[in-house]
């Protein structure tokens, strides 16, 4: 896993979470925020999950050890949400200036939030990143085809066409 794969992988990342704000953007405040009964409630407690698991990450590998994840209460729209993913992103991508190939093959040592210590290379802590938030994407798809709702396309294959013209 090089650099650039990485990089690419953040960028679909990036594009896949903006188209699905997008489709979310046309909902009623309450069918946003309404309780599906899903593993954060519904669309946006799902979305700050997202949001959150990518903030932890990013702390860990900045030697945060002590970030807690952000509950839904916390970020009350989808505008302060889009806001705190934009500064997100571009730390996100300060971050990584200064990763190199070797640093993302070596084990990066953290602390997990129940305390217990791991070690994976770095590539392998990024790529869970990026499947972590594929997986709730596909929850929300979900949710907004059960209200009505008209969920993004947000395949791999559709970014890289994308990328090609």
């Amino acid at each position: 896993m090089t650099l650039d794969d990485i990089l690419t992988l953040f960028q679909y990342d990036e594009w896949a979470i903006k188209r699905t704000i997008e489709s979310v953007s046309s909902l009623s405040e309450e069918q946003y925020k309404r309780d599906m009964k899903s593993s954060y409630g519904g669309i946006h407690g799902t979305l700050v999950h997202i949001y959150s698991a990518d903030c932890l990450w990013l702390e860990r590998w900045k030697g945060n050890f002590s970030f807690t994840h952000i509950s839904p209460e916390q970020i009350p729209s989808l505008i302060a949400l889009q806001d705190r993913w934009e500064e997100y992103r571009e730390s996100l991508y300060a971050y990584l200036v200064n990763v190199t190939d070797t640093k993302l093959s070596a084990p990066f040592s953290y602390i997990d939030g129940r305390g217990a210590n791991h070690a994976e290379p770095l590539y392998q802590q990024m790529l869970q990143i990026i499947n972590h938030s594929s997986y709730h994407r596909g929850q929300i798809v979900t949710m907004l085809r059960q209200i009505g709702g008209k969920p993004p396309t947000t395949d791999l294959i559709i970014f890289f066409r994308n990328q090609q013209h």
